[in-house]
Parts: C-alpha cells; structure tokens; sequence
C-alpha cells in the first residue's frame, strides 16, 4: 500500500468510512463492558507494554494497530463517563460533541485566518457572541477559544497587564519603560484560586510576589473585607493592581467568590476584574443562573466548556466584556493576516488569539447547542449539583467523615476521622491517603485529594449525572475500609475502634 493511500481525500473516502467505523466499534464495545472506572494498572506495570512498541515497523493491518492500541491505551485509561470516577474536574462526553470532535478531525480546519476556515471562523464567533449573551456582555464583548482554562486565565492577565500599563503611563509625570512599570504590577485572588493565576503571573514577567492571596471566608470563598484592606494597602504603598481575580467555582471547594461585592470594590479602584468561571461555567445554562450574580460585571471571563458543558477536551474560551481589549494580542504577519485585510475587515481570529494553528473545537459545542440545546445541557449540570447537595447530606451525617464546607457546586472535600481520639492526626494523614491510593489501585471508584490546613484530605467532584447517591455510599464505605485496614496495622491505639 501506497504512502498516498493513507491521505484523506476524494480517493480514499471509502477507506476511512471502514478504518473509522473499525476504530468507533472499537470503543463503544469497550465502554459499553467497562465495568470500573479504571484498572489501577501502575507506571512500572503498564511502562513496558508501551516501550516494547517498535515505532520503526508499522503495523500494515489497521486491525493490528488497534489491537495493540487496546493493549497500550484503551484497557488501561480512566474512563470518565463511569459513575464511579469521582476524581478531577473531567466530565463525561455527550454524543452530539463527539460528532463534532470526529467533523473536525477529519476536515481538520485551522481556525486562525479566514481563508483556512471560513464558516468556521462564523460559527466560533456565533458561539463566543452567544456565551457572551449569557455572561450579560453587550455588544462590544468579543473572545476567542482556547485550549483551556489556563490559557485563557493567561490570556485575559495578559490584557489586564497591558490596560494597566496603559494607564499607568497615561497617568504618569513622566515618560515609564514597561521595566519600570512590572514591579509594582499586582494581582489580587483568593487562597483558593487556580495555581495557574500564579503561572500566569510567571508568564508575564511579574515576580512571584506580584500575586497577592487574599484570605476565604468558611465557606472558602473570597473574604471581601481582607479584599478591601489589600487594595487600599496597595494604593498607599504606590503599588497597581492590574487586576483582581475571582473564582466562580474553585477546583477544591466548588466555591463561588462574592461577585457583586468584589465588582463594586474593582470599579471603586479602577481594576480590571477577572472571573474563573473554568468550572462554574455551567451556571450560566442552568436554573441555578442567579448564582453568577455579578459577573456581567467583569472584564473578562473564563469558562471552560469541557468542564461542566459536557465537552471533549479541549474547549475553553475567554471572553472580554470590551473586545477592543483583544488588540493587545494582535500582530500582523504579511503571510499570514496582513493589516489591510483588517482594513478590509476580512475576520482572522488569529488576531485575537495568543496562538496561531487553532482546531475548531467550537464545532463541538455547535453539535452540542444545535442538537441537544441549552436547557438540556443546563439540566444535566444541575443534576451532579443536586447530586453534591444529597451527598453532603450523607456526609455529614456520617461519623466516619469531616466535611469542610457544604458544597455550592459539585465538590465534597471531606476527612476519614477514626472514632479514637487518640489516634494521632499524622496516622490519620497517612490513612487518608493511602485509602485514595488503595481505592484507585482496586480500579472500583478513583478518588482525589487534597490538603486543607496542612492535613490531607478527600475529594469528590461530581460532573456525572448518572453517579447515584448509592454509587457515593458505596465509595465512602470502600474508603473507610481501607482507612481502617491502614490504621490497624500502622497505629495501634486505633485497632480496636478501627476494627
């Protein structure tokens, strides 16, 4: 077979309807009899399985290739769309995404210039107008996708950096080199924000101090009063706050910051606000909506649809209440997107975004709004919140477990806690995470955790609407077995309680 044969086009069209067919019978049949979220194979166990591949001898037979491609991947990956996977922040996947995710592939259009993608181009516009329609922007808002909540809290910074260097210079005596302005850039968040606020600030050639951790309240959102004392610290000790960032939906907590509160002490100060909305995103087409209260409010805004819309990774955007702010990010290549075809208004998303080759993961929510709509994507959201709601309950009510905080998302982090007293916290520690350790390795359910006042913790985020409150039972029974098999052998003061 021809190097040629294997090019997608008019001559081959025939082919990849099989090789693809082969290749989603594959997967169906796998997820389909997938029976636990994951196999707790170990790096050492599955490391010589996928080193023992010869990538110099191809495999001619497309059959082969999945065959080995089982053995490397498919009967060892964490399948998300199991009710028991209760780990990170990864969703199942609808089907109409999925279509999309397979449309792009295969036509494979790059989203940067117009004459790359052309209808592309519209429907990432239409999606970006209609998100921004959502958030309560006006007609001047503007965004662009991206690879994920990262990227786009990175993006958004960066415009929040160039608007207050503007303004700096624009209120100076005296003429300021950027040099001069940088080291008394900074931002302010929660203690309970995204590490990549900090990567962020990293990126753009701030210092580490440049990041300010305000204090939470209990419920472990954004204390506004600490907020308020900062930014008047900073105004006496001549320091600009190029922004403030709030989380709607922290990855630990699910907590949502006080956004109305936080938007009047930004306009007060002249800040721009930013609000991670990577998780909390979903609010915006659930009936839950009113708990995004305030964030038409900010500057900019990050949601991340391969979170709570249900999306393939990746598809993320961020969107500005003031797509002029985008300016800061566009260049203009004579090969690629010239000025005059700016002139010409010829639209490059290029000129918005902070990469170049962009796929069209748009087209994944497209399939997704166009087929299931809105409102169905809005109620499976709030099916895992309703869900978090009943297992706090559970929790809480449970003597085995501590719960920090009753969840306003879909999070639970909580604390197996032996009935002895005596039993020290560092035992308990330990307990904790080797019950994390021990559930993943048996492949039942996947747990995460976390540290919460120097002590580890356990964590739930739900984001599938076919967990039930039995599955949950189920996990925390499994968890406290493993935790008590631990401190029977590893502490002695707890054996008999633990037993």
């Amino acid at each position: 077979m021809s190097s040629r044969s294997h090019l997608l086009n008019n001559r081959t069209a025939e082919r990849y309807r099989s090789l693809l067919g082969h290749g989603i019978e594959r997967v169906a049949d796998k997820i389909a009899t997938t029976e636990r979220p994951c196999t707790g194979v170990t790096p050492d166990e599955l490391r010589p399985e996928v080193e023992a591949v010869d990538l110099e001898r191809p495999l001619a037979d497309p059959r082969e290739a999945l065959d080995e491609l089982e053995r490397v991947y498919l009967r060892d990956a964490v399948y998300f769309h199991h009710p028991r996977y209760l780990a990170h922040l990864n969703c199942p996947v609808v089907i109409p995404a999925v279509l999309g995710e397979a449309v792009l592939a295969a036509v494979n259009s790059s989203l940067d210039t117009w004459d790359q993608s052309a209808g592309g181009t519209l429907i990432e516009r239409r999606l970006v107008s209609w998100t921004a329609g959502r958030i309560g922007f006006g007609k001047a808002a503007d965004g662009i996708f991206t690879s994920g909540g990262t990227q786009s809290n990175l993006q958004a910074l960066l415009l929040a950096r160039e608007e207050a260097c503007r303004l700096v210079r624009k209120n100076a005596a005296t003429p300021l080199d950027t040099c001069e302005i940088l080291p008394r850039l900074r931002i302010l968040t929660s203690a309970c924000s995204h590490f990549s606020i900090e990567k962020a600030a990293t990126l753009l050639g701030l210092g580490p101090e440049s990041v300010v951790a305000v204090p939470c309240d209990d419920a472990r959102r954004m204390d506004t009063d600490a907020l308020a004392d900062e930014l008047e610290r900073c105004t006496r000790e001549g320091l600009t706050v190029m922004a403030v960032a709030a989380t709607a939906g922290t990855t630990d907590f699910g907590s949502i910051d006080p956004l109305p509160r936080i938007a009047d002490l930004c306009e007060a100060a002249g800040t721009w606000l930013h609000v991670d909305a990577a998780y909390g995103c979903g609010l915006l087409v659930s009936r839950r909506h009113h708990m995004l209260e305030g964030i038409s409010r900010a500057d900019s805004v990050t949601v991340d649809y391969h979170k709570s819309f249900f999306q393939p990774v990746s598809s993320s955007a961020v969107v500005v209440r003031d797509g002029s702010t985008l300016r800061h990010v566009t260049y203009h290549a004579d090969y690629l997107n010239p000025a005059r075809a700016a002139e010409q208004s010829v639209p490059n998303q290029v000129d918005k975004s902070i990469q170049t080759t962009r796929r069209f993961d748009a087209l994944k929510l497209w399939m997704t709004l166009r087929i299931m709509g809105p409102d169905a994507v809005g109620e499976l959201f709030d099916e895992v919140v309703d869900r978090a709601a009943d297992a706090w309950r559970l929790l809480d009510a449970d003597p085995r477990y501590t719960v920090v905080t009753e969840p306003q998302l879909s999070t639970l982090v909580f604390r197996y806690e032996p009935q002895d007293a005596a039993v020290p916290q560092d035992a308990v520690d330990q307990a904790n995470l080797h019950a994390r350790e021990a559930l993943f390795a048996s492949g039942e359910a996947t747990v995460a955790g976390t540290v919460v006042d120097g002590r580890h913790h356990l964590k739930f985020t739900l984001l599938n609407p076919e967990t039930t409150l039995e599955d949950i039972a189920t996990v925390l029974d499994l968890l406290a077995g493993h935790a008590q098999q631990y401190l029977a052998v590893h502490s002695p003061l707890s054996t008999a309680q633990a037993c």
